[in-house]
Order: structure tokens, then C-alpha cells, then sequence
């Protein structure tokens, strides 16, 4: 079986220890998409491997060796690319970071090299990490823009004043689907809001908590319909209280 030695950007999703020495962290890098890795941590400070490199979302720069067929990988250099400057310090922006963790630990499972993907992430995290306020809503315009990169972003030209949203089929429509995956006129209005934001503009447009709240379940439920095996997310109520 050959071995590959790769250099790549990388985005940590999610992290776990494995016995006294070891962890297990799941990545999507730019180079390969999704990969797993087993992480050995030695106790000496000098160590290359450090656990802070393995926060969620932290941008890495990495040295491994990728095998065919093989599950876990092994990491022989890491970096930290780009140290964040606001993130760790800031409550809120931190309890985005949980949770859109979460969502891309499952929202990118099995997924190949996509440099345009990975590209967005990478720079999203950045904006986050920079900005100084009015990101209540950058969860929202993330989960919803990220859906253009996976294949299930709607097409806003479509929409008129009244159309419910199909779901199902990713398409606002005037008449009413014959299953129950879709959206009332009303949410259909929200969504076809959301798709007006970007992270510049997002604080223009003006949505109280529970508002946010309604739309992250609507979204949650959009990917769960197009991504197989999407789950509950564990940390859904730590957005849920932001900002109350």
C-alpha cells in the first residue's frame, strides 16, 4: 500500500481523546476534503503536537501521510496558519465556533477535495475571527451560503411575494407541494431574506432572537433533507440562547 506525503491546509472539525497519549481529530484540509487522523500527544512542552492546535475550527497548516483505504492517518507536522485574534476571547463568537463545528463535522462527511469549499470556510472563520460586532446573524448567512458550495442553494430569482419554499426540491413555488417538507409563506419570506445577507450587509437587515432561532431550525431541517445520516446537533441550544 503506498504512502503519500502531503502538505496541506487544514480546518479542524472535531477532536477526542484516546487513551493517556493519543487523540483522534477530524479534519477537512484543502488538499484531500474530510480525513481522520491519530494524533500521538507527548507530555513534553517541546512536543510539535500541541492540544491547543486542535480547537475547534483552529487553521492549521499540516505534514501527514495518506494512505488508500485507510481510516486514520498520521500527522508527522502541524501549525497553527492563522492565529486568531478575537475568537478565543469572545463568548459569543466561541459559542458560534461550537456549533458550526458540529454542523461541518457532519455536513462535510465524505467530502472529496472542493477547493472553492474549503476556501469559504477558511475565509468565513476569518471575517469572524476579525470582525468586532453585529454578527448575531453570521451562523445563519454561513449555514445558508455554504449550501452553494454542496449543491442545494436555492435559486432567490424564482421568488415572489407568497410562494411557499419546497424543501425538498431547493425552489420556492406558488403552489403548494404534495408532501410536507416545505415552508409557509412566511418562513419562505425569511429564507428569501437570508439569501439577500452577506456578512457586510447581514447587520442591515434586522431579526430579534427568536426570529434567529426559527430560521437556524428551518435551515437545520433544510440540511437534513439534502445531507444523508445529518443529525440532531448537541450543541443547537448554545446558539439558541445568544444574544437573549
Amino acid at each position: 500500500m503506498r504512502c503519500m506525503l502531503m502538505k496541506s491546509k487544514a480546518i479542524v472539525l472535531h477532536s477526542f481523546k484516546l487513551g493517556e497519549s493519543k487523540m483522534i481529530v477530524d479534519m477537512l484540509t484543502e488538499e484531500e476534503g474530510r480525513l481522520s487522523f491519530v494524533v500521538n500527544m507527548p507530555r513534553s512542552s517541546k512536543s510539535k503536537m500541541k492540544k491547543q492546535f486542535f480547537q475547534p475550527l483552529t487553521l492549521l497548516e499540516i505534514e501527514c501521510d495518506v494512505r488508500p483505504n485507510v481510516q486514520l492517518h498520521k500527522l508527522r507536522d502541524v501549525r497553527i496558519s492563522e492565529p486568531f485574534a478575537g475568537i478565543p476571547f469572545d463568548a459569543h463568537k466561541l459559542s458560534i465556533v461550537l456549533f458550526l463545528a458540529e454542523f461541518l463535522y457532519y455536513s462535510t462527511r465524505g467530502e472529496q477535495r472542493n477547493e472553492a469549499l474549503f476556501s469559504y470556510i477558511e475565509n468565513s472563520i476569518l471575517w469572524l475571527d476579525g470582525c468586532q460586532s453585529s454578527f448575531a446573524s453570521f451562523h445563519l448567512v454561513f449555514m445558508m451560503r455554504m449550501s452553494r458550495f454542496i449543491g442545494f442553494y436555492p435559486n432567490i430569482d424564482d421568488y415572489h411575494e407568497g410562494n411557499v419554499f419546497d424543501m425538498r426540491a431547493a425552489a420556492f413555488s406558488a403552489t403548494v407541494p404534495l408532501h410536507t417538507d416545505y415552508l409557509s409563506p412566511d418562513d419562505a419570506a425569511r429564507i428569501q431574506t437570508l439569501m439577500r445577507m452577506n456578512y457586510e450587509t447581514m447587520h442591515l437587515f434586522r431579526m430579534n432572537h427568536d426570529e434567529r432561532n426559527r430560521i437556524v431550525d428551518v435551515l437545520l431541517t433544510y440540511y437534513r433533507l439534502h445531507v444523508p445520516n445529518f443529525p440532531e446537533l448537541r450543541s443547537l441550544d448554545v446558539v439558541r440562547d445568544l444574544w437573549r
